[in-house]
């Protein structure tokens, strides 16, 4: 197969504020958007790949359990830590957690859909 790009559709209930959320808090760059009667969608860029956000899932108003939703969008950065503290100064409630093959922090967009950041350091091996 030849694929040209290849991306995420998430579902959102509270698509405005998940906009904002993955426009503004997490600064990714955004591709197009989209707003006609019944198609209401935004895309950003998300590494080599895309990340749409659309409304039309359900919200919880904590973390939702793998039940709910069994995905994690992660999010691999340079230093955990310091991307960390960049989250939390913008209101974002992290967790930071060690592991023996690298570290890792979790958070929640405004829909409770688990994200996670990674440290480069390891990754792979």
């Amino acid at each position: 197969m030849n694929f040209t790009m290849a991306g995420i559709i998430l579902f959102t209930e509270n698509y405005e504020e998940c906009v904002t959320f993955y426009g503004s808090m997490l600064e990714l760059e955004t591709l197009h958007v989209i707003d006609r009667p019944g198609e209401r969608l935004t895309t950003f860029l998300l590494g080599g790949t895309y990340l749409m956000v659309e409304s039309g899932g359900i919200a919880s108003d904590s973390i939702k359990a793998m039940e709910q939703n069994p995905t994690k969008l992660r999010f691999n950065v340079p230093n955990v830590r310091e991307t960390s503290a960049t989250l939390k100064s913008k209101g974002i409630n992290v967790q930071v957690f060690e592991h023996t093959w690298g570290v890792t922090a979790e958070f929640a967009d405004p829909d409770g859909n688990l994200c996670a950041l990674r440290s480069d350091a390891g990754f792979g091996d």
